[in-house]
């Protein structure tokens, strides 16, 4: 379709070798994007690409870490080398290393936090901006969570950083709009991902997740990958500074 039609277009996605960031490169692929496949370990991001060469989308691996400044620069540079330019930059990748209380939360976590979830974002942001800028078109997709619209007693740190990547997206959207940078964020709920395994892989706290959301399911991959197919199309073209929220419903009980 016309409005979802993504050939010639440059994306770069994080922590895209599974879970949310895969399926979104997937997806992303399949509307014709070029995508840069990305994450800490060059043989999971070289098997992505590959599945997507496969069948018949274009990809290139770059490795990068992102509390690595230099890493994320590099990742820009060598795509800019490779396909001249960025036109879709998905921040997927993200840190949770603690599990608990508020009060028992170092420091140097929070900091990681902070710098892995929110930081490491405006430093991509950042290093696309000029092609963007010259271009007068950009999509920015940043995938945050519903733990930013709510308090926990166990993802304190996470959530705080994910309500902080709300606001990036509505200063970035305001201040870069006259240049037809749109900036939005996804706000999953619980999807089935390696990384949210701990939330769903009890039986009982699976049930109880699952008949407290209207839906009565958990999120897959997939139902992610499209949201992000919309923004960073022609058919979101109207939308920036925004959160799509995907959870099944949980947050409207």
């Amino acid at each position: 379709m016309r409005l979802f039609d993504l050939k010639g277009k440059v994306a770069v996605v994080t922590g895209s070798t599974r879970g949310i960031g895969k399926s979104i490169a997937m997806n992303l692929a399949e509307a014709g994007a070029k995508v840069v496949i990305s994450s800490r370990k060059a043989a999971a991001c070289d098997q992505v690409a590959n599945e997507i060469k496969q069948a018949g989308g274009e990809a290139i691996a770059i490795p990068a870490s992102i509390s690595d400044k230099a890493q994320l620069e590099n990742l820009i540079a060598t795509t800019k080398q490779t396909w001249g330019k960025v036109d879709i930059l998905v921040c997927n990748a993200a840190a949770n290393p603690y599990f608990g209380p508020m009060t028992g939360l170092g420091d140097d976590v929070f900091e990681k936090v902070m710098r892995n979830n929110v930081l490491s974002n405006l430093w991509l942001c950042k290093l696309v901006k000029d092609g963007m800028t010259e271009r007068k078109d950009g999509a920015i997709i940043i995938v945050s969570s519903i733990g930013g619209l709510k308090g926990s007693a166990e993802l304190g740190a996470y959530c705080i950083s994910k309500a902080a990547d709300f606001q990036l997206a509505r200063n970035l959207a305001v201040e870069w709009g006259p240049s037809n940078i749109r900036v939005n964020c996804i706000a999953p709920g619980l999807i089935k991902t390696d990384f949210a395994k701990a939330l769903y892989e009890d039986p009982a706290r699976k049930a109880a997740r699952e008949s407290e959301t209207p839906l009565r399911r958990l999120g897959d991959p997939d139902d992610i990958g499209g949201i992000a197919v919309l923004l960073a199309s022609k058919a979101g073209s109207f939308i920036t500074g925004q959160v799509i929220v995907a959870d099944g419903g949980v947050t409207i009980r």
